[in-house]
């Protein structure tokens, strides 16, 4: 019996032993938790591509749409509405809209070069660098941004809205006003 309890005593100084002794195990950092970007609107309020429509390599891609009211416009590949803004200068490789501006009105980003659906003319796309670095799609030399309040493919709430926010027709120019 002596013999068993000095087995067992040694195996357990043996095993506390070995575990004193082994590294210590280094804690895993955890991820950090990223704040959601202050210069876009909440997500319910954002088309899908308050980042851009992802195509490819993360290049935003513009479409047609259309309704009876405005005929035929751009939109990004998942339906949203894309606008110009006046205040802008087209071809002047600028955006005009920041800060709370941008908020209602996001610009259609990618990250790379943007691709064009059917009816939506290649040539006229180009893109801008932003003061914040990304990249701003343009058509027709107008920066293309969406407007918060659409909700859902085929809002197209933002034409019109204070007389310089217009959609953007296949030629590039704004559909109203």
């Amino acid at each position: 019996m002596k013999s068993t309890y000095l087995i067992f005593t040694t195996l357990f100084a043996l095993t506390l032993l070995a575990s004193a002794c082994a590294p210590a195990a280094t804690p895993t950092a955890m991820p950090a938790t990223q704040a959601p970007a202050t210069q876009a609107p909440p997500a319910a309020q954002v088309p899908a591509t308050q980042a851009p429509a992802a195509s490819g390599a993360g290049a935003a891609t513009v479409n047609l749409g259309g309704n009876s009211q405005y005929s035929s416009f751009l939109v990004d590949g998942k339906g949203m509405s894309l606008y110009l803004f006046t205040k802008d200068t087209a071809g002047s490789g600028a955006s005009t809209c920041y800060g709370s501006c941008a908020t209602a009105w996001p610009p259609l980003l990618t990250t790379g070069k943007p691709v064009a659906g059917s009816g939506v003319d290649m040539s006229k796309f180009s893109t801008i660098t932003r003061t914040d670095g990304t990249t701003q799609v343009t058509y027709n030399g107008w920066p293309l941004y969406y407007y918060a309040k659409d909700q859902q493919a085929g809002d197209t709430t933002g034409e019109g809205v204070g007389s310089v926010w217009y959609l953007v027709s296949p030629t590039g120019d704004k559909v109203g006003g």
